[in-house]
């Protein structure tokens, strides 16, 4: 699903348009995840494992501007991507199309600007022109800021696997599994 181009203002007045990343975007976007992946050890990778060829990244964004139900939302200041968000089919097969993973970046210059509560809103605001019933999404259990943002827009807490992250030094974090019902609302 394309997402029509939006321009939107922050809370220090910067302007930024709000647009589903095309397939001239893919270079943009990889270097997005591997900079918010050095940012963060919130992220499910680190940079060095984004390894998808930048034409695989263009024909994954093609794929998903055509799918009905499948799509991603991209911040971009001044053209350039600082923030990202998607909602994906967890699986294909019948008994999960009902089912779809969020996932959402934003590099650190724009953190607490109001960026991460704008992209999820407008996401919680299209993925009701599909067919998904309920999104779900994990997160790092120490990552209390995320959290709060998630429990703020409806998504509710539903598990918790520990040690379900193990990190270059060592250390174990558990994940938090939330979801959020779409019919029902939120934000």
């Amino acid at each position: 699903m394309y997402i029509k181009a939006k321009e939107i203002s922050l809370k220090n007045g910067q302007h930024l348009i709000l647009r589903s990343p095309d397939m001239f975007d893919a270079e943009q976007l990889l270097e997005h995840m591997r900079i918010t992946s050095t940012e963060t050890d919130f992220m499910s990778r680190y940079p060095e494992e984004i390894l998808v060829p930048v034409e695989n990244q263009a024909r994954f964004l093609q794929m998903v501007e055509t799918d009905p139900d499948n799509f991603m939302l991209a911040a971009f200041i001044d053209g350039r991507l600082v923030g990202n968000a998607g909602v994906t089919r967890v699986r294909d097969n019948i008994k999960y199309r009902h089912r779809a993973n969020f996932g959402i970046s934003l590099q650190k210059e724009v953190c607490g600007l109001g960026l991460g509560t704008l992209l999820l809103r407008e996401v919680m605001e299209a993925v009701r022109c599909t067919s998904f019933e309920q999104m779900e999404l994990t997160v790092f259990a120490d990552n209390m800021r995320a959290i709060h943002l998630y429990e703020k827009a409806g998504f509710e807490k539903v598990g918790v696997m520990p040690r379900a992250y193990r990190l270059k030094d060592g250390s174990y974090h558990d994940e938090v599994q939330m979801v959020y019902r779409i019919k029902e609302g939120g934000l």
